[in-house]
C-alpha cells in the first residue's frame, strides 16, 4: 500500500478538504457508545529525545533497540494500547463487507530483538466467520513514538489456515521494526512502519492533524491524517485518520481498489 510522494502531494488536498467539511463536536469527542450499523545505524536511547522525529526511521537503516527505552504501557493519545480497550470497524473493500474486532490483550510477547510487546489481536470476518487472524506486537519508546515489533498472521479459507505470508518479527530473518505512530506528529513527517524484505515494506506520511472527521462512532476534531504506501504494491494508497482518545477511526482505499474502514464501537478497558 504505497507509492511514491509525488502522487501522495496530490492526492493530500481532496482528503484534507473532505476532512475538513466533515461534521464535527467542537470537543473533539465521541457522541456515541454503543454499535452504529453492521546501512545507517539509528541509535535508541534510554534517554527521551529532545525530538520526537529523532528516533523515528525513514527507510532502510537498522535500529540498534535498546530495551529499557522501550515500555509496553502504551499511552500515545492517538494510539492508546490499554489492555482492554476493543475497538469495532465496519470494512467495505471492493464492495464485499467485513467486520474488523481489534482488541488489547493483556500477554505480552518478547519480540527477538529483545523488546517486551503488547498483544493485539486483530480478527477480520465476513458473515461472522474469521478470514484473517492476527496478533501485532507493539511498544512504546521515551519519547512516545508506537513503535511495530511484528506481527503473526494468517488469513482462512473455509475454516482453514491458507497463507501466513506478511508474518515477521523485528530481529528475525532481517526483520526490523518501525513506527505506527509518532510522539509528536506533525504534517511532513515521513516514517516507516515496518520492515521484511519482500513480505512487509509499510511507509507512512503526516499529511496533518488539525482536520475533522465524522465517522459511525462519533465526530471529532484536531485529528491526525496520514498516506500510505507500500513499494510492494506501488498502485496501492490509503489515507488513515486517528483520533486523540480513541485511535483509528478511519481508513480510505483511494487507489488500487476501493474502500473504506469505519469505527462503529469502542470500549475503553
Amino acid at each position: 500500500m504505497k507509492t511514491a510522494y509525488t502522487i501522495i502531494a496530490t492526492a493530500l488536498a481532496g482528503v484534507v478538504m473532505f476532512l475538513a467539511a466533515c461534521g464535527s463536536s467542537d470537543d473533539g469527542s465521541s457522541t456515541g457508545s454503543t454499535e452504529a450499523g453492521t546501512g545507517t545505524t539509528t541509535q535508541a536511547s534510554s534517554t527521551p529525545s529532545s525530538s520526537a522525529t529523532q528516533l523515528i526511521p525513514k527507510g532502510s537503516e537498522h535500529v540498534n533497540v535498546d530495551p529499557k527505552d522501550y515500555t509496553i504501557n502504551i499511552d500515545n493519545p492517538y494510539m492508546p494500547l490499554r489492555p482492554g480497550n476493543h475497538w469495532v470497524y465496519r470494512e467495505v473493500e471492493n464492495g464485499e463487507i467485513q467486520r474488523v474486532d481489534v482488541s488489547v490483550t493483556d500477554r505480552v510477547k518478547t519480540v527477538a530483538a529483545g523488546v517486551d510487546a503488547r498483544v493485539i489481536r486483530d480478527v477480520v470476518s465476513r458473515q461472522g466467520e474469521p478470514i484473517e487472524v492476527t496478533s501485532d506486537w507493539f511498544a512504546q519508546d521515551s519519547a512516545g513514538n508506537v513503535w511495530y515489533m511484528g506481527e503473526d498472521t494468517a488469513e482462512y479459507k473455509n475454516g482453514k489456515v491458507s497463507s501466513t505470508a506478511g508474518s515477521w518479527e523485528a530481529g528475525v530473518k532481517g526483520a526490523e521494526p518501525g513506527v505506527v505512530m509518532p510522539g509528536d506528529p506533525q504534517p511532513g513527517m515521513e516514517y516507516r512502519e515496518e520492515l521484511y524484505k519482500g513480505q512487509a515494506e509499510d511507509l507512512a506520511k503526516v499529511t496533518g492533524n488539525d482536520a475533522k472527521v465524522t465517522v459511525p462512532f462519533g465526530s471529532y476534531t484536531n485529528v491526525v491524517t496520514t498516506t500510505n504506501t507500500t513499494p510492494l504494491e506501488p498502485n496501492v494508497l490509503e489515507h488513515k485518520v486517528y483520533a486523540r482518545g480513541i485511535g483509528s477511526v478511519r481508513e480510505d482505499l483511494v487507489s488500487g481498489g476501493h474502500g473504506r474502514t469505519e469505527l462503529i464501537k469502542f470500549t475503553q478497558g
